[in-house]
């Protein structure tokens, strides 16, 4: 090769070599890393069911709500629990459902969970309102919700996680239509994470104004998360190893959130943006003092802030959170459709998940760029133990 050749496309033509060939390796790798991804399944029976403290929460989610059609009773609710006892059973381990007429798609569960709950109006429709435990209701109307019936209550729901758009969206297909005759589409929510491999597995999510999201929240698996998510049993002896769940959906006013400078947004948040740290301390889960202040007096973490009305004021009201970020097609001549589907788990949505609601509903300086418009509350079921299905404790 002479000299010119050599200055004026050898040199690339061997780099290019080089990298393709360094390429090659490292697709191979990805390959097979990403094939365990795809192959990675999370059991799903036990006294509790799956996807609530499931670590890491999976990247993609689908929530839908269900009504029952007028002739549904206990019987025919029965048959719906059973179809997806055994349905749930076998998509989770990456075998296809009876009659799935896409085979091929369950075949990568990706941590793929399905959690099953029960609205409040299910029990008055079999005939067993004496068994609706007392916290199970629409939540009182709060001054800043702006909701919206098409993302609002509902009879049932599934809640399907995976980390795979692909298997959520078969896996709820496949739930859908084997109980269609029985039940309506109330609504669907999608939601994600960051993809799995993108970050460190326990990196506090963010939501989409940029803010870690969930900083203070129970550790799964915790000394104290069984008594703060797990029913005891003591109001409705069926409840036991259930939970309760609340769905809000938050609108982020996008738009006008980017108008705010950076000290603007982290005194509404009462932390910073880069750590999440709140503003008295330097990394993210440092303690935060709120009675400091500045030299003037005046507090360094804004009493307004939302880190300061959300925090608990006894231990015994503190809540499980597991937030999906969604980014919708907007509306015409609308320029964004995000924001946060916020869920909320806890043994008592009265005395756990309300007190905080309220103290955000009063005063919240988030409350300017953020709009609950969608709200559900339901009571998940315990899990499915071996020769059980899901609700049998309720319905025999």
């Amino acid at each position: 090769m002479s000299r010119r050749r050599l200055l004026g496309g050898g040199v690339a033509a061997l780099g290019a070599a080089g990298v393709g060939a360094a390429t090659g390796y490292a697709i191979a790798g990805n390959r097979a890393e990403e094939a365990v991804v795809g192959s990675a399944t999370i059991p799903w029976r036990g006294v509790h069911q799956a996807g609530i403290d499931t670590v890491p929460p999976q990247a993609h989610s689908m929530f839908v709500g269900l009504n029952l059609q007028d002739r549904v009773g206990p019987e025919e609710l029965i048959g719906i629990l059973k179809v997806w006892t055994e349905d749930i059973g076998r998509l989770t381990t990456g075998a296809p459902a009876l009659a799935d007429t896409e085979a091929e798609l369950a075949l990568l569960p990706a941590r793929l969970t399905v959690t099953v709950g029960l609205g409040p109006g299910v029990f008055d429709a079999i005939g067993l309102p004496d068994r609706r435990p007392s916290w199970l209701a629409p939540l009182p109307a709060f001054e800043i919700d702006r909701l919206e019936p098409e993302f609002t209550g509902g009879d049932l729901l599934i809640q399907v996680c995976s980390d795979d758009p692909v298997t959520v969206a078969h896996a709820v297909r496949v739930l859908i239509k084997n109980v269609r005759s029985l039940v309506t589409i109330a609504w669907t929510q999608r939601g994600f994470r960051r993809s799995r491999g993108t970050e460190e597995s326990g990196t506090t999510m963010r939501n989409l104004m940029g803010q870690v999201d969930g900083t203070v929240n129970p550790t799964a698996g915790g000394t104290d998360f069984d008594a703060l998510v797990w029913d005891d049993g003591s109001e409705q002896s069926w409840m036991e190893h259930g939970t309760s769940m609340v769905l809000r959906r938050i609108r982020i006013e996008m738009d006008t959130w980017d108008e705010l400078d950076r000290p603007g947004r982290e005194e509404s948040m009462g932390r910073t943006l880069d750590t999440g740290a709140p503003l008295t301390g330097t990394s993210e889960f440092d303690e935060a003092d709120f009675d400091a202040t500045d030299r003037f007096g005046i507090p360094v973490i804004p009493p307004s802030s939302h880190m300061a009305r959300a925090r608990h004021t006894r231990d015994g009201e503190r809540i499980f959170r597991r937030a999906y970020n969604y980014d919708d097609p907007p509306a015409p001549g609308e320029l964004s459709n995000s924001g946060l589907l916020f869920a909320s788990y806890q043994r008592d949505v009265l005395t756990q998940f309300l007190p905080i609601q309220q103290r955000l509903d009063e005063f919240d300086a988030l409350n300017r760029w953020t709009t609950p418009i969608g709200s559900a509350v339901f009571a998940i079921l315990p899990g499915v133990v071996d020769g059980g299905y899901l609700g049998q404790s309720l319905l025999e």
